[in-house]
């Protein structure tokens, strides 16, 4: 089994004949999913999406992949191609398009939607090229076969790609559902004809990796919503992915058969909701839908609203309604139900809003007590399946945590791939195929870049590392007023605190210190400015840590007078 290792040297020269992978983003990570594909000197990119920031990246909105790696050679992108609509895997595309904006996108109807009006809000226009299962595209060298398969959105695809150097199966996320919403089966056909063919290299889909078994299917839902429905006293506020279109649709049906109006709430469920209407997705009564404003003309007992927020994310509609920050107040008797399940490292967010909602009278049902969602992926038993029906000369492990990806190499290991054939890579290590064998050559830069406000990679891990400084331990600023002309120091230092727990009375013990040590310097000749910011700091710090046991950020500011 191949391991990345913190060694590895840039890549050589992509050999004649030999097919060059670059994951970008999504391994050893849930999101930020994009693969770059290489043969003869011609690029093909699968998905490009975006990871939402953790706690600890304060202040941050979105982080991309890197496109440093792919940056000079952009004129060389045939196409990007795009699995589905979920933000994971589309989110990136309009900060790639800015640097060349008529790379075509290729994806079915409604991914291509989805993704057009995301870029609408960015002001580009796209150049879209729309696939259907069971067809075929030329992209250059890069032959494309596309297989229907089953996620938590419709329109989802699996990407067969044929190159002299050697044929790939990516299967984008997707689940094996057997009674579908929308009949839609994942082509388990089409993939087992692909196997037959010889498939050098298998990407596939692990974040269930760890789960045992087969996927609940996704109409036994409907009886656990409608008791849901028949048990709510006053109005339900249910909060899902704006991209899950089948599991607001089962929704819509309950609301219709319990005759409530239903409202959509937050920018993106409202648009995606239009979208999928607009292209025969979602089936809903003409005169069912209210406009939010219209909510308090309606009897409580007769409103559904259908939002945003189901992973806490703190600026979505639900986030705010917990917290008492948005127009629409939560109150005694409500129902909230959270259709969706938990992506790892939302916990704290979620259960943080679970706990205001119910603070405010709500009855809040979500997975942890009724069977209100079932996931998008797929689990050991299903993985196994493709596995068997493919049979890879060699397996990659994608779309994962690191603990994701072991387990389902060790399925693969199971199913019979060889140890040796097997590559667990991580973001910017580079793969090449080439007869038949895949390899492990080298790495490319593929770090976080991070959008906050309108700026895009400028904020650093040192930014980051500031800013959880100043959340956590606050800062204490140290004014000096220095003589332009000699350099001298000019009366006493002046302190300034916010957010370090230092009390005012206690400034005189550390301006003591500063002045000393100013003096000091200035006995020695010491009035470089830098030197003595230095000085400020190191005292100040130095008496903050020994007094408080608080390490604040020491901000020394000289001011020439």
């Amino acid at each position: 089994m191949s391991h990345p290792h913190p060694e590895l040297g840039p890549p050589p020269p992509l050999g004649k004949g030999a097919l060059r992978v670059v994951p970008l983003g999504g391994l050893g990570e849930i999101g930020r999913n994009m693969t770059v594909f290489e043969y003869g000197g011609r690029l093909l990119i699968v998905d490009c999406g975006v990871l939402f920031p953790e706690e600890e990246q304060p202040g941050v909105d979105l982080i991309l992949p890197d496109f440093d790696h792919i940056r000079d050679r952009l004129d060389d992108v045939e196409a990007i191609v795009l699995t589905h609509g979920h933000e994971d895997h589309i989110g990136g595309v309009p900060f790639l398009l800015r640097e060349r904006p008529d790379i075509p996108l290729v994806g079915s109807k409604l991914t291509l939607a989805l993704i057009t009006a995301k870029l609408g809000e960015h002001r580009i226009k796209p150049e879209t090229v729309l696939v259907e299962e069971g067809e075929r595209h030329d992209c250059g060298p890069f032959n494309l076969e596309f297989f229907a398969v089953n996620h938590s959105i419709p329109d989802a695809l699996a990407v067969g790609i044929r190159t002299p150097g050697g044929t790939v199966l990516h299967t984008g996320d997707f689940k094996m559902d057997q009674l579908p919403l929308d009949g839609r089966l994942t082509d388990l056909a089409g993939f087992a004809r692909f196997g037959d063919e010889g498939v050098d290299l298998l990407l596939s889909d692990s974040t269930n990796a760890e789960q045992p078994g087969f996927i609940i299917n996704e109409r036994n839902l409907t009886e656990a919503i409608d008791k849901v429905f028949r048990q709510a006293e006053k109005r339900i506020v249910v909060a899902c992915f704006a991209s899950h279109v089948h599991r607001v649709q089962q929704v819509i049906d309950a609301a219709v058969q319990h005759g409530r109006k239903i409202a959509f709430v937050g920018r993106s469920m409202v648009r995606n909701m239009n979208i999928a209407r607009d292209l025969g997705y979602l089936s809903v009564p003409g005169d069912t839908i209210i406009d939010a404003k219209q909510l308090d003309q309606v009897r409580p007992e007769e409103v559904l609203m259908v939002c945003t927020g189901s992973q806490g994310e703190p600026m979505a509609a639900l986030s705010r309604m917990a917290n008492r920050d948005h127009q629409i107040r939560i109150e005694q008797g409500d129902t909230v139900l959270l259709a969706s399940s938990l992506i790892p490292g939302n916990e704290n967010s979620v259960n943080r809003v679970i706990n205001g909602l119910t603070r405010w009278g709500a009855n809040v049902v979500h997975k942890g007590n009724a069977l209100v969602h079932v996931s998008g992926h797929a689990p050991a038993g299903e993985l196994l399946y493709v596995l068997n029906m493919v049979r890879p000369r060699n397996f990659m492990p994608v779309h994962g945590e690191w603990r994701h990806m072991r387990a389902h190499a060790d399925l693969a290991k199971l199913t019979g791939v060889p140890k040796d054939r097997i590559v667990i890579a991580e973001d910017g290590v580079v793969v090449d195929v080439y007869k038949n064998r895949a390899k492990i050559v080298g790495a490319v830069q593929a770090g976080y870049v991070y959008v906050d406000g309108s700026s895009v990679g400028d904020v650093t891990e040192a930014s980051l590392k500031d800013r959880r400084i100043l959340g956590e331990e606050g800062f204490v600023s140290v004014v000096v007023a220095v003589d332009s002309t000699t350099g001298k120091i000019m009366g006493e230092p002046e302190i300034h605190t916010r957010g370090a727990g230092i009390s005012a009375d206690a400034y005189d013990d550390v301006v003591d210190r500063i002045q000393d040590a100013l003096d000091k310097a200035a006995r020695d000749g010491v009035n470089d400015p830098h030197q003595l910011r230095q000085l400020i700091r190191r005292n100040t710090g130095r008496w903050v840590s020994d007094t408080y046991r608080r390490r604040p950020m020491i901000i020394p500011v000289l001011v020439e007078v």
